[in-house]
């Protein structure tokens, strides 16, 4: 009997949000998403059909304590901990700054990965304000290092000059909201990562974001493009920029809960 590639997935909390560029919040988010993820309100079952709730089949293993200071070491060392025990990571953040840790601790077991991004903002500053980590610059630091063969981004509606710039130099396949976003169906060759920055969404529909820019995609138009892609595995994801002091009902915790939900779904259907 061979050993599955892949062990069940993992929830990892990560509450960071010193890169963050306009206010503080987002690391105060992951117990908000949990609370969420598990009131009563709703259910663990996914759109299509998986009890997530099933013994085993999603651990939970809390949040990252930041006692140094080098969080982005820390967070690398706990992804390269989760994929040792062939668990993949579900990550709770946090700023997006989080994802370039996260994604080195994966180009370790996983040199050739795509990345699926969801976001307002293309994220490829070289900087911002003189921070080459700022949540504003995830992607070009992820880019610059090689660790991604192909980033595709959704939902871009803030891209200025230098980003295109940036844009064009790494190769990026930008999606953004003047093109019709109905019903898109992508395929990756390569292992993939889904990042979702919940300001990917109009804030008509999550309004508990730092940066509030109108004119997103919609909730359901996330979970289609998540339900429909392909790839020959998903190897990790995030869900970050939630701020809740921004969220007093809570409802924008209730929308990364439901993405928690579909994005473990998907990853549960590919990696078996």
């Amino acid at each position: 009997m061979t050993t599955p590639a892949f062990g069940p997935p993992a929830i990892v909390g990560i509450p960071f949000d010193k890169n963050s560029s306009f206010m503080r919040g987002p690391a105060l988010a992951p117990p908000k998403i949990r609370e969420a993820f598990h009131s009563s309100s709703s259910n663990l079952w996914s759109e299509s059909g998986i009890d997530l709730g099933q013994h085993g089949l999603v651990d939970d293993v809390g949040d990252l304590v930041f006692p140094v200071d080098e969080p982005f070491l820390q967070i690398e060392e706990k992804i390269v901990h989760i994929v040792e025990k062939r668990g993949v990571p579900l990550v709770l953040g946090g700023d997006h700054s989080i994802t370039y840790p996260v994604v080195k601790g994966l180009h370790r077991s996983y040199p050739k990965l795509s990345i699926l991004h969801f976001d307002a903002h293309p994220d490829l500053y070289d900087e911002l304000d003189g921070n080459r980590f700022s949540h504003a610059s995830p992607f070009a630091r992820i880019m610059e290092e090689g660790a991604v063969t192909r980033l595709v981004q959704i939902g871009i509606r803030t891209m200025n000059g230098h980003q295109q710039e940036q844009a064009k130099r790494f190769g990026v396949d930008v999606i953004d909201m003047q093109t019709n976003t109905s019903r898109i169906a992508l395929s990756f060759d390569s292992p993939l990562y889904i990042s979702f920055d919940l300001d990917a969404l109009d804030p008509a529909f999550a309004p508990g974001v730092s940066h509030i820019e109108p004119g997103g995609l919609s909730t359901r138009q996330v979970i289609d493009v998540i339900q429909r892609v392909e790839a020959p595995a998903i190897i990790g994801a995030d869900i970050v920029e939630l701020n809740p002091t921004r969220d007093p009902s809570g409802m924008s915790a209730m929308v990364c809960a439901k993405m928690a939900k579909e994005i473990l779904a998907k990853m549960i259907e590919i990696n078996r």
